[in-house]
C-alpha cells in the first residue's frame, strides 16, 4: 500500500515520497525491512528511527523528525485514533470458505442470506435468520428462532441461545455466551439474604431454592463488539439488551433484565447483577462491580475495581469501594495514607500522657506524705503542750 494513500486514510500530513510501499505497520524497534512503516508516535519511539531499517514512519503531530533517519512519514493529530485507522487498513481476514462446510448443520428451514459464510462443525437452528455476509466461524452455535444481522462475524465456540437478536456488524469473540438462563432462585418462604438485607442478620435458613426460569431474550443491537467468553443472560420476562456501538471487554458477565445503553465501554471482568440500567456512553473499567437495580446515568466513567451500590448521576466520575465521587475517594486515600502518622502521634501523645499522670500521681503522694508529717508533728506538739 502506498504512504500516500495511508496518510489520505487517516487524515496525516504527508512529509516525502507518497508513492513510496508500504507493507506493514511495526513498532520500530521490530522492523526488519525498509518497506515497514515504523509506528513512532510517541516521543520515546522517535530515537529509534535512527537503528531502524524502516524508512518510512508514522509520528505524532509536532515532532520533529530528525533529518535522514527515514525517507518520508506521516504526522498524525490523534496518534491513536490513527492507529485505528491504519490497523484497519492492513487487516487480515479470517479464513473461512464461501459457503457451508459439509461438516456443518443447518437445519432446513433456517435462512442464510446471500453471502453467508458456515465454517466446520457449526451449527444453525431451525428457523434461525443469518444475514446477508455474515460469517460463522467453526463450531458455532445459533439456536433455534434466533436472528443474526447482516456482515457479522461470529469466532470459533461462540453461543448464540434460541430467540437472541443480534444487529448489523456485530462481533462475538471466542466462547460468548448470549441468551443463558439468569441467576434466579427463590426460597418458599422469607430466606436469609431477605432477613440479613432487612436486619443484617440471619434469622431464616434456606431449605430450597426454586428455580425462576428466563423467558425473555438478549436483544444485541448494531456495531456491537462482545470479547472472548462473555456471558449474557436472558431476561426473566423482558429482553437484556445492549445498544448500538457498545463494546464489552473479555470475561464480562451481564445479569438477567439488565440493559445497557449505546457506545458503552465495559472492560475486562466487569460484573452487572440482574435489573442493571447503564445509561448511554458510560464506561466501567476493569473488575467494576454493580449491585442489582442500580442505575448508572449517561456519560458515567467508573473507574477499576470499584464496586456500585448506589445509584449514580449523569456525568460523574466514581471509585472505590463502595464507589464514591472521585473526589471523596482521593480524600479517603489520603487519609488513609496518613493514618500510621496519627496513629505514631497518638503514641507519643499516651507517652506524654502517662508519664504526666506518674508526675501527677507522684506529686500527689509526696504532698499527701507532707501533710500526713505535719499532722502527726502537730498532733505531736500538742501532747507535749
Amino acid at each position: 500500500m502506498k504512504l500516500g494513500a495511508i496518510a489520505q486514510a487517516v487524515g496525516g500530513r504527508l512529509v516525502g515520497d507518497g508513492d513510496r510501499e508500504v507493507r506493514r505497520p511495526i513498532h520500530p524497534a521490530e522492523a526488519t525491512d525498509p518497506a515497514d512503516l515504523a509506528m513512532a508516535m510517541d516521543p520515546s519511539l522517535l530515537e529509534l528511527l535512527a537503528a531502524s531499517p524502516a524508512q518510512a514512519a508514522m509520528v505524532a503531530e509536532g515532532m520533529a523528525v530528525p533529518e535522514g533517519v527515514v525517507e518520508a512519514w506521516i504526522e498524525v493529530p490523534r496518534p491513536r485514533f490513527a492507529l485505528a485507522g491504519v490497523t484497519d487498513l492492513f487487516a487480515i481476514p479470517v479464513q473461512v470458505a464461501p459457503g457451508v462446510h459439509p461438516s456443518a448443520v443447518v437445519e432446513p428451514d433456517a435462512h442464510l442470506e446471500p453471502g453467508v459464510r458456515v465454517g466446520p462443525l457449526a451449527y444453525v437452528g431451525a428457523r434461525a435468520r443469518i444475514g446477508a455476509g455474515t460469517i460463522i466461524m467453526a463450531h458455532a452455535t445459533i439456536g433455534a428462532d434466533a436472528v443474526v444481522g447482516p456482515d457479522g462475524l461470529i469466532h470459533p465456540g461462540v453461543r448464540i441461545g434460541e430467540r437472541v437478536q443480534v444487529g448489523a456488524r456485530v462481533i462475538l469473540h471466542h466462547n460468548v455466551s448470549l441468551g443463558a438462563d439468569g441467576f434466579s432462585f427463590v426460597t418458599p418462604d422469607r430466606g436469609s439474604v431477605e432477613s440479613a438485607k432487612t436486619t443484617g442478620k440471619v434469622e431464616a435458613t434456606n431449605l430450597a431454592l426454586r428455580r425462576i426460569f428466563s423467558l425473555g431474550g438478549v436483544v444485541i443491537g448494531d456495531d456491537v463488539e462482545i470479547g472472548a467468553n462473555t456471558a449474557i443472560d436472558r431476561g426473566t420476562l423482558s429482553d437484556t439488551r445492549i445498544g448500538s456501538g457498545t463494546k464489552i471487554d473479555n470475561l464480562v458477565q451481564i445479569g438477567h433484565n439488565v440493559v445497557v445503553g449505546s457506545l458503552c465501554m465495559l472492560c475486562g471482568q466487569v460484573g452487572l447483577a440482574g435489573s442493571v440500567v447503564i445509561g448511554d456512553r458510560v464506561v466501567l473499567a476493569g473488575k467494576v462491580g454493580v449491585a442489582d437495580h442500580v442505575r448508572i446515568g449517561n456519560d458515567c466513567v467508573v473507574a477499576a475495581y470499584s464496586g456500585v451500590g448506589t445509584d449514580l448521576p449523569p456525568r460523574s466520575v466514581y471509585m472505590g469501594i463502595p464507589a464514591v465521587p472521585r473526589q471523596q475517594a482521593f480524600e479517603q486515600f489520603r487519609l488513609i495514607r496518613r493514618l500510621r502518622r496519627l496513629f505514631n502521634d497518638v503514641a507519643t501523645l499516651k507517652t506524654r500522657l502517662a508519664g504526666l499522670e506518674g508526675q501527677e500521681r507522684q506529686t500527689h503522694q509526696t504532698q499527701t506524705h507532707q501533710t500526713q508529717t505535719h499532722q502527726t508533728q502537730t498532733h505531736q506538739t500538742h501532747q507535749t503542750r
